[in-house]
């Protein structure tokens, strides 16, 4: 029995199916397309010609399959043409509804139009970087020229320092406040130098350059024109893009439960959003644009691969996951490059919990603003604080790859993503529940203690507002402000820059809504430029419940560094907490107000209906007024809404 052919041909080998299951039919294809029989060592050829010996029918269904293989063979000849063929007529079709867009209306096309031309740009430029990079990267190599360019260096900067001063001098003319500002970064930056951990090491070219970045960044999306209409634009189209979520929690919560609660308001929107980054970084969007930033930020500041990297992905991602970007040479990085990662992490946001502030009701062109200026700011200032004196293995970004997650296609990255946020969003939640309950009770105890001495009112807000206020001004605030903002800075730094947010979504509510500004000795809202210098500063994970959750996600990647950490992450801490300030400080100098003035006399002799932050500008501008400018009609609209003695 164990000779009999027939069952030695009925035998089938366990090895394939032990490795998993394969496709039987294209490996037999494979073979023949080979010559050779699945299973033997001759050809195709020699075993029909011994078949055919005692056969008399050649086998006919090998010549059936013969136009299959060509067509197969012929198709992997020509990959390249077809996907060349594919390519360009997918460009041409793109090309042809964007020609069409553009002549129906122009406007209306305008972002695919500048979209269009973005790519079109970076790909002439990876174009040009493929024929002439290694051209150009010797003509602009210095060769035997040490000295000129020292000079020219310096030459530079002396050039860069006459003109900011020239700049500030000629600028805060007309708006004096910004000097305040400009003081407010020269103080942090001499507290900082006092706190560093080399003084003698510091790079100053780092610092120099970091700021100058985060300068020009501003001077771009705060100042110019253009720049301001874009992030404008970008702001808008996210919050078009957040206001998706609706569909999915309507469905699953109710449209009732959307719009009333703030959990099945806000939360989703991190479920969201979280979902469609993790889609691009599947593929590979996120990667490039992080790439290309960090490429701009080591050129200038001449930082080592690594850290760079990851405070470039900071800025689209929490201060656990930038960390995953540089996961595998974290073993190896020296302490001043773990203090950039941990400053980086705490001096930004997460792009999930930049989708909830902007439902809040914050301004998303700040938001947007204070995330891409924080980067290089935190890069400098890290490097002021805690100075590079060891000897790095990354100073080039050669060898260095990104990981493109574990997804597998693009439903799987969506599902992963989604399924992620789930943790994120438990813990945010969690978190309001215990700090809210705990600051309820804080204030309730100090407010007991306070009876005892006959001071009133006395809670955590109010301690906050007195010890902060020297930091609010120094920012920028005008000095009534200050107190309010104070208390932000204090919820952000004790308890979490979530809570802060919403805080501030209720004063800028009220200052919309066209309250009273004072009601008592309590201030109901702040200033516009006061609500865009605290976005800038609140912009950060710098808090004390933050440090457990940075000691735990890089103690997880690398436990054998854990006493590295836990040395370093207080002034980490301390230093992205400074990042924030000096950002608000930056938005200080170069903030101007905007928008159209209103035409109070043509705006309070209509009919209104409800009263707005424009109608109580007016309304005291009336109300102070001496001569009589302004009509019985508009006064009377005015009393509708507001008490003041002229009504009486």
């Amino acid at each position: 029995m164990e000779n009999d052919p027939s069952r030695q041909r009925q035998s089938i080998s366990l090895t394939a199916v032990a490795k998993g299951l394969e496709n039987m039919g294209a490996d037999f294809l494979e073979s023949l397309e080979e010559g050779q029989l699945p299973g033997s060592d001759l050809s195709a050829t020699e075993i029909r010609s011994n078949w055919s010996e005692a056969a008399p029918k050649p086998f006919s269904r090998w010549r059936n399959l013969q136009p299959a293989l060509r067509a197969r063979s012929f198709c992997r000849e020509h990959m390249q043409l077809f996907q060349w063929i594919s390519t360009g007529l997918l460009c041409t079709a793109f090309a042809a509804f964007l020609l069409v867009a553009c002549l129906l209306d122009f406007q209306r096309a305008l972002a695919l139009f500048v979209l269009t031309c973005v790519v079109l740009t970076f790909l002439g430029h990876r174009l040009l970087k493929r024929l002439l990079g290694p051209k150009l990267s010797r003509f602009l190599k210095p060769q035997d020229h040490p000295r000129l360019l020292l000079w020219f260096k310096r030459g530079l900067a002396l050039a860069a320092f006459l003109g900011l001063v020239l700049w500030l001098s000629l600028d805060t003319s007309r708006r004096p406040e910004q000097l305040v500002s400009f003081a407010g970064i020269c103080v942090f930056i001499a507290l900082l130098f006092a706190c560093s951990k080399h003084h003698c090491a510091v790079s100053w070219r780092a610092v120099s350059w970091g700021l100058g970045l985060q300068f020009v960044l501003g001077l771009l999306v705060i100042r110019t024109e253009p720049g301001f209409i874009a992030f404008q634009w970008l702001g808008e189209q996210i919050q078009i893009f957040l206001s998706y979520t609706e569909a999915g929690s309507s469905f699953v919560f109710g449209e009732a439960l959307v719009k009333d609660v703030f959990a099945f308001q806000v939360l989703p929107i991190i479920v969201f959003f979280s979902c469609v980054m993790s889609v691009l970084y599947h593929v590979g969007l996120m990667q490039w644009v992080i790439l290309k930033i960090a490429w701009l930020m080591q050129v200038t500041m001449d930082t080592t691969a690594t850290e760079t990297l990851s405070v470039a992905g900071n800025i689209f991602v929490s201060q656990t996951e930038a960390p995953l970007l540089i996961r595998p040479y974290l073993a190896d990085m020296t302490l001043s490059e773990v203090h950039v990662v941990m400053t980086g992490g705490y001096a930004t946001i997460a792009g999930s919990l930049l989708g909830a502030y902007i439902s809040f009701g914050i301004d998303a062109t700040s938001l947007i603003a204070a995330s891409v200026m924080a980067a290089p700011c935190a890069l400098a200032l890290s490097k002021l604080v805690y100075p590079e004196v060891e000897e790095s293995k990354f100073r080039r970004e050669e060898g260095m790859k990104l990981t493109y997650g574990d997804a597998q296609n693009l439903i799987e990255a969506a599902s992963t993503g989604a399924a992620i946020s789930v943790k994120v969003v438990a813990n945010i939640a969690a978190n309001l529940i215990a700090f809210l309950a705990v600051l309820d009770f804080i204030n309730a105890a100090l407010s007991w203690l306070g009876d005892m001495v006959d001071v009133q009112g006395l809670s955590f807000q109010v301690i906050c507002s007195y010890i902060l206020r020297p930091v609010a001004f120094l920012m920028g605030v005008a000095w009534e402000d200050c107190p309010v903002v104070a208390e932000l800075l204090g919820i952000k730094l004790f308890l979490n820059e979530f809570v802060a947010y919403q805080e501030l979504s209720k004063y800028k509510q009220r200052r919309l809504a066209g309250v009273e500004e004072w009601v008592g000795d309590r201030k109901q809202w702040i200033s516009v430029r006061a609500e865009v210098l605290t976005t800038f500063a609140l912009c950060g994970f710098a808090n004390f419940s933050s440090i457990g959750i940075m000691l735990g996600g890089l103690t997880s990647m690398v436990p054998q560094r854990k006493s590295d950490f836990s040395q370093i992450v207080l002034r980490a801490l301390f230093t992205g907490a400074c990042v924030s300030l000096v950002n608000a400080c930056m938005a200080g100098i170069l903030y101007v107000p905007r928008g159209a003035e209103v035409d109070c006399m043509s705006l309070l002799n209509m009919t209104l209906s409800s009263s707005s932050f424009e109608i109580y500008q007016c309304c005291r501008e009336a109300f102070q007024s001496i001569n009589p400018e302004f009509s019985p009609e508009a006064l009377d609209n005015c009393c509708r809404f507001y008490n003041h003695t002229i009504c009486a």
